[in-house]
């Protein structure tokens, strides 16, 4: 069995990991870390529901301390003292926060020298499995298709695009032999909004309690290709979330991703 903390345990994510984490025999909760503004400080992991006799705390090393894997669903922001903490303790750390910027993949980068870490900003199998399946579209039909990616999600996301509609434009990028951040369009008004050939354009949708949709769209004169991802229900993202974590146990130091998960 392992024991497991959870970073952003009053987030609708850390709470879905620990519905999660009492449907499977292989973990434990261990500890529970969050901001340390939260009014939840000092209560019960589990909130309203089964009691767990861990009590949630603001101090990062105390949280981690005994556990066998960590899991961060917190804000982007927290996310490198939360590798630092790991990294000083020696306990992998599986990363779900979205919209890391440089500094924050940095901190990664600097914690995997010393323990296995895995970005994931997004745990579901099934979209691991898109990315792949988009990877394989973009290099069979060719850089004359237009390509467009939707998504959606619940009102209260901050970042847009959301981590894993940039992880599918990457994944068509890569597919061209393109830097994404050359050919990505994420803002489109006016007179002058004429699509430039070979761009791959984003579009983000904020609405309601959507918990995440994706779409690539791969277009050129008579035909439209698409491929789709739609999540019910953050329970998928928990489950492949405990996969993950369970398989990062045991591994040597170093950067990971959900591909390397599933063997992909």
């Amino acid at each position: 069995m392992h024991a497991l903390a959870i970073f952003g345990i009053t987030g609708r994510m850390g709470q879905s990991v620990l519905r999660a984490v009492r449907e499977t025999p292989a973990f434990t909760l261990s500890g529970a870390i969050a901001s340390p503004l939260s009014a939840r400080l000092g209560s019960d992991a589990a909130g309203e529901g089964p009691a767990t006799g861990v009590l949630i705390t603001a101090d990062s090393s105390l949280g981690v301390k005994g556990a066998s894997v960590a899991v961060d669903f917190s804000l982007s922001g927290s996310v490198p003292a939360h590798a630092e903490a790991c990294a000083a303790a020696h306990v992998p750390i599986l990363v779900g926060a979205t919209g890391l910027d440089a500094a924050g993949r940095a901190a990664l980068e600097q914690a995997a020298r010393d323990i296995p870490v895995l970005i994931a900003p997004n745990t579901s199998v099934g979209v691991s499995v898109v990315v792949g399946l988009v990877s394989r579209a973009a290099q069979g039909l060719g850089p004359s298709y237009d390509v467009e990616i939707f998504e959606a999600h619940h009102h209260t996301k901050r970042d847009a695009p959301s981590g894993t509609a940039l992880a599918l434009g990457e994944a068509v990028a890569r597919a061209r032999g393109v830097s994404l951040n050359e050919v990505a369009v994420f803002n489109r008004s006016g007179q002058s909004a004429l699509r430039i050939p070979g761009s791959i354009g984003f579009l983000s949708l904020r609405a309601g309690d959507i918990v995440g949709e994706h779409t690539v769209t791969f277009a050129a004169a008579g035909e439209r290709v698409e491929i789709t991802h739609r999540a019910t229900d953050r329970i998928t993202f928990a489950r492949g979330a405990l996969r993950a974590a369970e398989w990062l146990v045991g591994q040597p130091a170093g950067l990971y991703g959900m591909r390397d998960v599933l063997g992909l």
